[in-house]
């Protein structure tokens, strides 16, 4: 027996019906069942419970992103697998199954990863200080194989004012020759296209059928080519989008307590972290807030537990983890701006830069509306970037309430749940999905 889990980034139950011909009727052939997010209801955390079978108290991913207290640094993104903390279900089914072997294709946290053939997004950063978009792969040789096989990986597409269907098409045609090369025992394929409208224009968008259309046509010609080599085919996402409409500036209200250290840098303003007493690491309905003097720990639960928006506040659940974790109400989210005027952004605030901004920005999925002629702004970077010249692309908006969309709550309507398609093992937690897909193989 072999499998493929096809990971539909924000697909829920109520995003299925006739948007979605194709994986509607893989549903009701299969089974659909909805279960409880992971908390917090984030891509990586999502997917290090379904791949390790346990909570982030153990595999130790706490969100996308978090503050390091030895190196006093924010990082968001990072790569290695390392970072992951327990054995993988590769790893737990090579034990038993002979001659397995498992492809995991643009599933997070896959550089350097025990499974057998990977492929993830990283670009290239030379000396100069310039940017190129590439891929790594494992073995080494994939990466150049794909690349002249379907062309580089339009990066672009997969993130930013320009993301769409072209890099989930990318993503299937590279699942495709993964599988016809390889043949993996187990494959697991990251599909993102739903998380770009939904997050940027809200569940309710009129532009949300035609993109589950288009994201439904790649899945079904997925299915359609997995299902003829006969290889058995798994659906699920991480979690559910809810619609938003009040963004919450914590580091903002810190700031006006005087908890936040701020460091003037070439006329820009930069959050020290390591100096400031109290600052949040905000990453969608979720913010990490990390506490550096002990004694503001009562005052900064008080002040949390008093202020519009925030739903929840729990303790700590992991050493990465901040001293408290604030939860959104279902229609609020956290931003990571901490400066009060725009003019003292950082540079980096109006680009696309998902490793030096201190939480997760959505405002990276627009243009800012405010500049005139963008396409030409943008032509004139290219131009000077391919003459050698370094510049910055800073057309981000800064204007938090563009963002319709969110998650990271694990408390969401059935509705906003993630779901699983194709297994009738009984699922109430992205442990459980880990269990799900062990099951399949015990079954063979």
């Amino acid at each position: 027996m072999r499998l493929a889990v096809l990971n539909i980034v924000g697909l829920s139950k109520s995003l299925l019906g006739r948007n979605a011909p194709g994986i509607t009727a893989f549903a009701e052939k299969h089974g659909l069942q909805t279960y409880t997010p992971a908390f917090p209801a984030l891509t990586t955390t999502a997917q290090s419970s379904i791949l390790t079978g346990t909570p982030p108290e153990q595999h130790g991913i706490v969100a996308n992103g978090w503050y390091d207290r030895e190196s006093a640094e924010v990082r968001f993104w990072k790569q290695s697998n390392h970072i992951v903390h327990g054995e993988k279900i590769w790893e737990t089914l090579r034990k038993t199954v002979p001659n397995f072997t498992c492809a995991k294709l643009f599933w997070w946290y896959n550089m350097y990863s025990s499974a057998d053939y990977t492929v993830t997004p990283r670009p290239l950063y030379p000396a100069d200080g310039s940017k190129h978009f590439d891929i790594h792969t494992q073995p080494m040789s994939l990466r150049d194989e794909l690349k002249a096989d379907l062309g580089p990986f339009p990066f672009p597409a997969f993130w930013g004012p320009a993301a769409g269907i072209v890099s989930s098409q990318w993503i299937a045609s590279s699942a495709k020759r993964v599988e016809e090369k390889f043949s993996p025992t187990l494959s697991f394929v990251y599909l993102p296209h739903l998380d770009y409208c939904l997050q940027k224009d809200g569940p309710g968008a009129a532009n949300v059928p035609t993109e589950v259309q288009a994201i439904d046509r790649v899945v079904t010609d997925l299915i359609s080519f997995y299902e003829a080599r006969d290889v058995k085919v798994m659906l699920l996402s991480e979690y559910g989008i809810s619609q938003v409409t009040r963004p919450i500036h914590l580091n903002r209200l810190f700031r006006k307590k005087g908890w936040l250290s701020i460091k003037d840098e070439l006329g820009r303003e930069t959050l020290d972290y390591g100096g400031c007493k109290v600052f949040a690491v905000a990453d969608h309905q979720v913010a990490h807030i990390y506490v550096n003097d002990p004694a503001l720990l009562p005052e900064v639960k008080s002040l949390l537990e008093a202020t519009e928006g925030i739903d929840e506040v729990r303790e700590r659940n992991h050493e990465r983890a901040g001293d408290l974790i604030a939860i959104a109400e279902p229609d609020a989210w956290f931003t990571y701006y901490y400066w009060e005027d725009d003019t003292l952004a950082p540079d980096f605030a109006r680009t696309i830069d998902i490793h030096r901004k201190p939480g997760y920005d959505p405002c990276e999925l627009f243009i800012d509306p405010s500049i005139g002629f963008p396409k030409l702004k943008i032509a004139k970077f290219l131009l000077k970037k391919k003459l050698g010249i370094r510049g910055l692309l800073d057309v981000i908006p800064l204007d938090a309430n563009l963002v319709k969309g969110s998650h990271g709550r694990d408390k969401v309507t059935e509705k906003e749940q993630p779901v699983l398609i194709g297994s009738t093992y009984e699922v109430n937690a992205a442990e459980d999905v880990h269990a799900a897909i062990l099951e399949c193989f015990r079954k063979r």
